[in-house]
């Protein structure tokens, strides 16, 4: 979540009137993420989220969104709701972007998981992967092995501002993974972008899962490869054994891997670090200064992937074979 697009009291109060939502009390921007602006609405009727969907999102997505979290709800996922507009329709516009009305999820993220954490995150995981077949429409993941050479070549000139020697070595390592990256692998659904601030605990009890706006068609087992980057890695660098055993004995309590998914989960590992280096690479260096953002650094994810280059066998995730 972020804000890139700003809007006015008297906009917003306009905005409302076409839904069942009551009478503005309060509303403030959500700095966190990078991709869409997000708001934190009170009304006389509760609290929201009011999202607009920014550029870089297409329009033509936003029934995948929207409807995605309908159907992962209806088979018994905890997940927010879009709120239809009293016309029905669940989208508006606000400020020329697109927008939407969001049901407001209790709980809150976990600044510290714990590895009991990371088991409650792969079994609700493998229960939206689950949720999700027979969903009908199909999007593509724009973010997946395809995407990662023209994402690169819009940073690769600067990569060296970075760090000496990153235009080279991201140069290498994408010619791997487009040459050895795994096929036929089970699809479905997936997040695509389950961070720890995407779940939502009260307590020790997992509440449900939030930003369904990376969700697409892919390998669900590169989901969990998302996973292990984005919740068993310590602030220091070093992957929690112990955490991703838990994930994975999570996951696999509900769904569990196919021998082919665990030969592959190195390689989907250190390609999902590869696209989170890439996409947080490009915001660091193309985010424009004023936006209320809070931009994350690329090298975070560039250890990562060094870590999973150096890794032989699945077992070292934590997968119990």
């Amino acid at each position: 979540m972020a804000v890139y697009t700003d809007i006015t009291e008297d906009d917003l109060s306009s905005f409302l009137t076409a839904y069942d939502a009551g009478t503005l009390l309060s509303y403030k921007g959500i700095a966190e993420g990078v991709e869409n602006s997000n708001f934190l609405l009170h009304t006389t009727k509760g609290p929201f989220i009011l999202t607009l969907y920014e550029k870089r999102v297409d329009r033509n997505d936003l029934p995948f969104f929207l409807g995605l979290m309908h159907h992962l709800a209806e088979r018994g996922l905890s997940c927010p709701l879009p709120l239809p507009r009293k016309d029905g329709a669940l989208l508006g516009e606000l400020s020329g972007r697109p927008a939407a009305m969001i049901s407001f999820l209790e709980g809150m993220w976990l600044r510290k998981p714990a590895a009991r954490h990371c088991r409650e995150v792969g079994i609700a995981l493998a229960k939206m992967h689950l949720a999700g077949d027979g969903f009908q429409i199909r999007r593509e993941n724009a973010l997946s092995v395809e995407g990662w050479r023209p994402l690169w070549e819009k940073s690769a000139a600067r990569a060296d501002e970075v760090e000496a020697g990153l235009q080279k070595e991201i140069g290498q390592e994408l010619h791997y993974l487009e040459a050895h990256w795994p096929g036929n692998l089970p699809e479905g659904v997936i997040h695509a972008d389950l961070f720890p601030d995407n779940v939502f605990f009260i307590g020790d009890d997992l509440s449900g899962l939030i930003d369904f706006y990376f969700a697409c068609n892919d390998y669900l087992a590169y989901d969990v490869a998302i996973c292990l980057n984005a919740w068993c890695f310590e602030k220091d660098g070093s992957y929690n054994l112990t955490k991703g055993m838990a994930l994975l004995t999570g996951y696999e309590s509900v769904r569990p891997l196919s021998d082919d998914e665990a030969a592959a989960l190195p390689l989907l590992a250190r390609g999902s670090a590869m696209r989170f280096f890439l996409t947080r690479l490009y915001d660091w260096l193309m985010t424009p200064a004023g936006a209320l953002v809070v931009k994350k650094d690329p090298l975070e994810y560039l250890r990562k992937l060094r870590f999973h280059r150096a890794v032989e066998n699945p077992v070292e995730y934590g997968l119990s074979r």
